[in-house]
C-alpha cells in the first residue's frame, strides 16, 4: 500500500519524519544483522585471506590460473568450480575478488569466480535440494558453473581487446611457494569450519586454536616485511570496500521493506521471460546473505513463485545485490561493473526461463 501523506499541514509532516524514521530504523536494523552475522567469522577471514593472495602469492604464480595468458580451458575451469568450497555470499566474496583483481588477474576468470563462488558453494548447493528440491539444487549448481564461464568470456572479449604490458608477464619461472599455499589452506579452513556449527560459542571453540596456528606460522615462515604487505593489503581492502558495503546493506534493507514479497510473487508465478527479468532484478535489489537465499525463495515458491522465477532468483540473489553492485564498480570501474551486472540479470533470467520450460 502506498502511504499518502499530506506534506503541507503540520501532522503530514510528522508523517513524513516518522515514516523517515521507520525506515531508517529497518535499514540500521539489516546493518546490525549483518555485522552480527558475518564481521567475526566471515568478513575478517575474507579480508586476511584476499590480503594473503594479494601480498604473499607470487603474480605469477596466481596469474598461472587466472591471467590473460592461461588457456581458457584451464583458467575458467579454475574460476567457475573454485567457489564450491567457499561459503560467501554476494558481499563477502568481494574482498577475494578484489584481492584477485588487485594482482592483475584477466577480468574474465575474475567475473567467472565472482559470479560462481556465491552460487556453488558446498553448502548452498546441498542446502537447496534438501529445501526445495534435487533438481533446482542441481540446475543451480550446473548452470552456475556453465553460466559463470559465459559471463567470464563475454567480459573478457568485450573489455580485453588489447592486453597490456603490465600483464605481459612470464610465467614459466613462477614455482609455487608452498609457504603461501599453506598459509591459504590455514585460512580457508578459518573461513569454512564455523559454518558446520549452528552456535558461535562452538565455533568460536573449534576456530580459536586454528587461528593460534595461523597465527604462530605466519610469524614462523614469513620476514616482518612480508607481513607488513600482508597487513597493508588487508587495510587497503577495507578501506575500498567496508565504507560502501554498509551503506550498501542498509539500503538494501530498506528496499526489502518497501518491496514486499507478496507484491514481488504477483509478478513472478509464470514462467515468462517478463517474470524471469522481475525475478532477476528482484533479487538483485534484496540482499541475500549465505544460504538465506534458499529459505526466502522456499517462501515465495510456496506463495506462487513459479520454477523458472525461482532458479532465476538463486542464480541473481547470491550473485548481485545492491552493496554488492556498489563495491563492483569502484573495484573495476562503473563500465565493467554495470556489465557484469547486466550479464548476471540477463543470463539468469534466461537460465530460470529454459528451466521452468523444462520442468
Amino acid at each position: 500500500m502506498l502511504l499518502r501523506i499530506q506534506i503541507n499541514s503540520k501532522n503530514g509532516g510528522m508523517l513524513v519524519i516518522e515514516y523517515i524514521s521507520y525506515l531508517a530504523a529497518i535499514g540500521y536494523e539489516s546493518l546490525q544483522e549483518y555485522l552480527a552475522a558475518h564481521v567475526l567469522l566471515c568478513l575478517i577471514p575474507a579480508f586476511f585471506l584476499a590480503g594473503a593472495i594479494a601480498a604473499l602469492f607470487s603474480k605469477e604464480t596466481i596469474l598461472k590460473f587466472f591471467g590473460r595468458d592461461t588457456p581458457k580451458y584451464i583458467s575458467y575451469s579454475v574460476a567457475s568450480v573454485s567457489g564450491t568450497v567457499l561459503a560467501v555470499c554476494s558481499c563477502t566474496v568481494l574482498p577475494l575478488f578484489a584481492g584477485i583483481n588487485r594482482i592483475g588477474a584477466g577480468i574474465g576468470p575474475a567475473s567467472a569466480f565472482l559470479y560462481s563462488a556465491p552460487a556453488i558453494n558446498i553448502l548452498a548447493i546441498v542446502y537447496t535440494a534438501q529445501i526445495l528440491g534435487f533438481d533446482l539444487g542441481l540446475a543451480r549448481a550446473l548452470l552456475a558453473i556453465l553460466f559463470a564461464i559465459v559471463i567470464g568470456l563475454t567480459m573478457a572479449m568485450i573489455f580485453e581487446r588489447e592486453k597490456s604490458e603490465e600483464t605481459q608477464m612470464h610465467l614459466e619461472d613462477s614455482g609455487i611457494d608452498m609457504k603461501s599455499v599453506k598459509l591459504f589452506m590455514l585460512l580457508l579452513a578459518i573461513m569454512i569450519l564455523p559454518n558446520f556449527f549452528d552456535s558461535l560459542a562452538i565455533s568460536l571453540v573449534v576456530i580459536s586454536p586454528l587461528v593460534a596456528v595461523t597465527v604462530y606460522y605466519s610469524f614462523m615462515w614469513f620476514s616482518k616485511d612480508e607481513l607488513r604487505s600482508w597487513m597493508n593489503e588487508v587495510w587497503f581492502l577495507v578501506k575500498q570496500i567496508v565504507p560502501l558495503l554498509l551503506v550498501g546493506i542498509f539500503f538494501a534493507g530498506i528496499i526489502v521493506e518497501l518491496l514486499p514479497a507478496e507484491y514481488v510473487v504477483r509478478y513472478v508465478g509464470e514462467n515468462t521471460l517478463v517474470s524471469n527479468l522481475t525475478a532477476a532484478v528482484a533479487a538483485g535489489l534484496m540482499y541475500f546473505s549465505t544460504l538465506t537465499e534458499v529459505p526466502i525463495v522456499g517462501s515465495l515458491i510456496y506463495l506462487g513463485m513459479g520454477n523458472g522465477p525461482a532458479l532465476t532468483m538463486l542464480l541473481a540473489g547470491p550473485a548481485v545485490s545492491l552493496p554488492n553492485m556498489i563495491v563492483i564498480t569502484r573495484i573495476i570501474g562503473l563500465k565493467k561493473g554495470l556489465t557484469y551486472v547486466l550479464l548476471v540479470t540477463l543470463i539468469s533470467a534466461f537460465a530460470g526461463l529454459i528451466f521452468g520450460f523444462l520442468v
